[in-house]
């Protein structure tokens, strides 16, 4: 009996090693895509996540020894370079995949070395010592390094998700809250190697666990936008920013924005283009981002909320001019009409505008 889990748990763990390998190689060298064939990812995403499989796939090797070993100290040696090789590998890339699935802004890489440093250090000196009294401190730092970074990643992704708001019309393919959940994964699956929870078990769910991560980032990374701004608009934003004394075209600039918007934006229907950036709507009504955005702001609203405003005013346009002539249409119909590429994202619009969901407030306004 033994013998036959042996070999299985062998099979997956070199069914999960082969499976990330090949995800590292899908992502290098693809010509198409598997996954939203019409959206362009994040070039940057992409090669960090080539080298978190292309670490996942080494980590399988260096811990395979360990399953040949019968001295207890050469199993404790072998489980320690690996640690200390994960630390080094593994740890640091699968942060980095974290910081740049956030696309507001490019977050500098070298802290992730500092706070993996301490990590590294004790376990080499674990291994120089061929000992494992300082485990108990590589515990308690992991730890605190976990929560950390779950910490940070709940601010930023927050902050992440107003940024979005204040700079595009439609969220489709660019949330990324699910990468808190795939920080949690992560860190389980440390967790797991590290304090090895679950018995004989846990072998088998640490690669399980792998090979859903692996089928989640693929996902992830084909599935999301590429949303890095231009370099030449950031300048040129910066080139007409307000200086800190107000002069008269500034002034005129602010003080003539609504009537622009009205102008270039609500009358010619410009908030039915799908995917229409605050940057675009600034160029057409003569502005930049940084004057539009504080436009908004002023205002309590975000971008999001401007655009999905009009788009919901004229869905209701829409429906009551339906309603009027007796032509069937439904509320799917009538979404995509009004500038929404998804029903679900026109339903979370509605209800946050309307306090009631479409559905609702149609039946409503029937009776």
């Amino acid at each position: 009996m033994g013998q036959i889990v042996d070999a299985i748990f062998f099979m997956l763990y070199g069914s999960a090693a082969m499976f990330s390998l090949s995800a590292c190689c899908y992502l290098l060298f693809r010509q198409g895509k598997a996954f939203a064939p019409d959206i362009k990812p994040p070039q940057r995403l992409c090669r960090w996540t080539a080298a978190f499989f292309a670490s996942i796939t080494l980590s399988h090797l260096w811990y395979l020894p360990i399953y040949f070993q019968s001295s207890p100290d050469d199993l404790m040696l072998y489980d320690l370079i690996g640690g200390l090789l994960d630390c080094i590998t593994v740890l640091p890339i699968s942060i980095a995949v974290m910081f740049t699935t956030l696309q507001d802004r490019r977050r500098p890489l070298w802290p992730i070395c500092v706070i993996a440093a301490p990590l590294v250090i004790a376990l080499a000196l674990c291994i120089s010592r061929r000992s494992n009294d300082l485990l108990p401190l590589v515990y308690g730092y992991f730890l605190l390094m976990v929560a950390a970074l779950i910490i940070y990643m709940t601010v930023e992704v927050r902050r992440y998700g107003r940024w979005l708001r204040d700079n595009y019309a439609d969220l489709e393919h660019k949330e990324v809250w699910q990468s808190f959940a795939v920080l949690i994964v992560i860190m389980f699956g440390f967790s797991i190697y590290i304090f090895e929870i679950g018995g004989p078990l846990y072998e088998f769910v640490i690669q399980m666990i792998d090979i859903t991560l692996v089928c989640y980032l693929l996902w992830r990374v084909e599935t999301l936008s590429d949303l890095s701004i231009n370099m030449n608009e950031t300048e040129e934003d910066a080139d007409t920013a307000e200086p800190s004394g107000d002069n008269d075209t500034s002034l005129s600039i602010r003080n003539h924005i609504s009537p622009l918007l009205e102008q270039y934006c609500e009358r010619p229907q410009l908030y039915l283009q799908y995917d229409i950036s605050l940057s675009e709507l600034a160029r057409r009504i003569g502005t930049n981002r940084s004057y539009l955005s504080k436009h908004f702001a002023a205002q309590g609203i975000t971008y999001n909320t401007y655009i999905n405003g009009l788009r919901i005013r004229h869905f209701i346009s829409l429906y009551q001019e339906a309603a009027r002539t007796h032509q069937p249409a439904t509320a799917q119909q009538l979404a995509h009409k009004s500038g929404f590429r998804s029903y679900s994202t026109f339903s979370a619009a509605f209800k946050q505008l309307k306090r009631v969901t479409p559905t609702e407030w149609m039946q409503l306004s029937e009776s």
